[in-house]
C-alpha cells in the first residue's frame, strides 16, 4: 500500500517513490504536487497506477506525475512516461481513449465592455455554429477517401479549403499534423464513427469558453501571444471524438495478444502494450497519429466555426472582434522526441496522458514568435473557475520530458458529482456569478461541476513553484458552451 511515508520529499512541490519501492519497477516515480495535493491523490489508485506504469519495458528516466493527477485506464491521468525508441514499448493506456484531446486558445483585442451587450446573442451563435453532445454530427459528412486524406493532413486539410490561416498552423503543436499517420491501420468501425463528427465539440468535459484576460503576470510573453488585460479570449477543449475512442478500443483489444507473443509481464492488464518496432506497435502508432491529426483538424474547424459566430454577432457593431490563434496543444498523445537523460541525448516515445507538452525557450519546433519566451501551456480550469496560460521552461525539458499539467483534475467521479450537485442549481449559481451557460443536459452539467475538480490555481502554483512552467496570464470565464 502506498502511503505518504513511501515518498522521498525532494522539495515543497516534488516527491519521489524510489525504484527500490517495488521489485518490478524499472524507474522511479516523480510526483509534482504540494503536500495537500499529494495526500488527495492517495485517495484513489492514481499513484498505484504510476508505480505499475514504472514496470514497462524500455522506460528511461522516470515516470512523471502532474499535480492534476487522478485515476485513469491503466496509466493515471496526469502521467508522463518515456520509452526508448525504437526498442521500448508503446501503450494505448498511456495515451488515452480520447486521442489528442487538447486545448486551443484564441484571443481578441476587443474589450469586454464593448462586447457585453451582445453576450446572449454570442453564446446562442456559438452553440448553433459548433454542434455539441454525445454522438453530435457536424455540417460535413466525408467519404472514406476524404476522411483518409484528412487524417493524413490534419489541420492542413482545413487550410486548403480556406478554413485555416498560416498563423493557425504555425501556432499549433506539430503544425497541426503528425507525420506517419496511416488510415489503413484504422478499422472500418472507427472510420464510420469519424466521418460525420468533424467540427463538433462532443460531451463530457469538452467546452467552448469565452473569457476575459483578468491578469497578466509576464508582459513580454503575453505580448508575444497578443493577450491584453480586459480583452476577450475563446478556449476550445475537445479531441478526436468517437474516431479516436474507437481506435483506442480496437488496439487495447489487439495488443492483448501482443503482450503474450512478446513475453511482456504486466502488473495490470490495462497497461497492454507492444514493442515500438513490432508490427503491432507500428500499426498502433500509425493509427494513433491518424486520430491525432483528426483532432487537430476538429479543433481547427471549430475555431473556424467560432469565428463565423463572432462575425455573425459582432461584425458592424464593434471593432477588433477578430480571433487570432494563441496556440493549440494536445494532452493525450504519444510523440517521438529527443531528450537529455543522464547526460545523454536519447530518442524516446513520450506518452503524455492528461499532460501537455511544455517546451522551454529555444526548443525545436516552436514558432519564431515563441522561441524566446517558450511554448504556451494552456491549463483550463473547471467550468466556472479560472483558466491559465503558462509557458514551458528549461527546467521542464530537464525534469519532466518537457511536460506540464493539463487542467484542474477530477476529485469526484461523474456519478459522484451527479449525486452531490443538481444541474439546475449549478446553472443558477454560475449565472449569479456572471457566467452565461448553454448545456446539453442538466445531468451532464452536474458531472462537470467545479466541486468535482481540484483547485486549478493550486495546481498551477505547484507546476510554477516546481519550475516546470511559468505564469503568463489568468483568464476568467464569461460564456460557457457545454456538450
Amino acid at each position: 500500500m502506498i502511503q505518504l511515508q513511501s515518498f522521498t520529499r525532494i522539495s515543497d512541490y516534488e516527491w519521489e517513490i524510489p525504484r527500490t519501492f517495488r521489485q518490478d519497477m524499472r524507474v522511479p516515480v516523480r510526483v509534482f504536487a504540494s503536500r495537500r495535493l499529494l495526500e488527495n491523490a492517495l485517495g484513489d489508485k492514481s499513484i498505484e497506477q504510476a508505480v505499475n506504469a514504472a514496470t514497462l519495458p524500455g522506460l528511461v528516466g522516470r515516470v512523471v506525475v502532474m499535480p492534476d493527477v487522478h485515476q485513469g485506464y491503466g496509466f493515471p491521468i496526469g502521467g508522463v512516461a518515456a520509452t526508448r525508441y525504437p526498442e521500448g514499448v508503446i501503450s494505448p493506456g498511456g495515451i488515452g481513449y480520447d486521442i489528442n484531446c487538447g486545448v486551443r486558445l484564441l484571443a481578441t483585442t476587443l474589450e469586454v465592455g464593448e462586447a457585453e451587450p451582445y453576450f446572449k446573442d454570442l453564446i446562442r451563435a456559438l452553440d448553433e455554429y459548433c454542434p455539441s453532445g454525445v454522438g453530435a454530427e457536424g455540417g460535413m459528412r466525408l467519404s472514406e477517401a476524404e476522411l483518409d486524406q484528412a487524417c493524413r493532413e490534419g489541420a492542413r486539410w482545413a487550410q486548403k479549403r480556406g478554413m485555416a490561416s498560416e498563423q493557425d498552423l504555425r501556432r499549433t503543436e506539430e503544425g497541426g499534423c503528425l507525420d506517419g499517420a496511416d488510415p489503413t491501420k484504422v478499422s472500418k468501425r472507427a472510420k464510420e464513427r469519424g466521418r460525420s463528427q468533424l467540427g463538433t465539440l462532443g460531451a463530457g468535459n469538452h467546452f467552448l469558453e469565452v473569457g476575459i484576460v483578468e491578469q497578466v503576470f509576464d508582459a513580454h510573453a503575453a505580448g508575444a501571444m497578443g493577450l491584453l488585460e480586459g480583452c476577450l479570449t475563446l478556449s476550445i477543449h475537445c479531441g478526436s471524438r468517437g474516431f479516436g475512442h474507437q481506435i483506442c478500443t480496437d488496439y487495447v483489444q489487439e495488443l492483448q495478444g501482443a503482450v503474450n507473443r512478446y513475453g511482456i509481464r504486466l502488473p495490470d492488464r490495462e497497461l497492454v502494450c507492444a514493442p515500438l518496432d513490432s508490427p503491432e506497435g507500428q500499426a498502433y502508432l500509425a493509427a494513433m497519429r491518424a486520430a491525432a491529426n483528426y483532432a487537430f483538424l476538429n479543433r481547427q474547424l471549430l475555431a473556424h466555426q467560432a469565428r463565423l459566430a463572432f462575425e455573425a454577432v459582432l461584425a458592424g457593431k464593434v471593432a477588433n472582434w477578430h480571433l487570432h490563434q494563441v496556440y493549440d496543444i494536445a494532452h493525450n498523445i504519444g510523440k517521438i522526441e529527443t531528450h537529455e537523460i543522464d547526460g545523454q541525448r536519447v530518442k524516446v516515445c513520450v506518452h503524455r496522458k492528461g499532460a501537455t507538452r511544455a517546451f522551454g525557450p529555444g526548443a525545436p519546433g516552436l514558432p519564431e514568435e515563441y522561441a524566446r519566451v517558450g511554448q504556451p501551456v494552456l491549463v483550463p480550469g473547471s467550468m466556472g473557475t479560472a483558466s491559465w496560460v503558462l509557458v514551458g521552461t528549461e527546467e521542464s525539458m530537464m525534469r519532466s520530458f518537457g511536460s506540464s499539467c493539463h487542467g484542474a483534475g477530477r476529485v469526484l467521479s461523474r456519478n459522484a458529482a451527479k449525486r452531490s450537485v443538481r444541474g439546475e442549481q449549478l446553472q443558477r449559481e454560475l449565472e449569479a456569478d456572471g457566467i452565461l451557460l448553454r448545456a446539453g443536459s442538466m445531468a451532464g452539467l452536474a458531472e462537470e461541476a467545479p466541486s468535482a475538480y481540484k483547485d486549478v490555481d493550486e495546481v498551477v502554483e505547484t507546476v510554477c513553484g516546481a519550475g516546470i512552467a511559468r505564469k503568463v496570464a489568468r483568464l476568467r470565464p464569461l460564456l460557457v458552451v457545454k456538450g
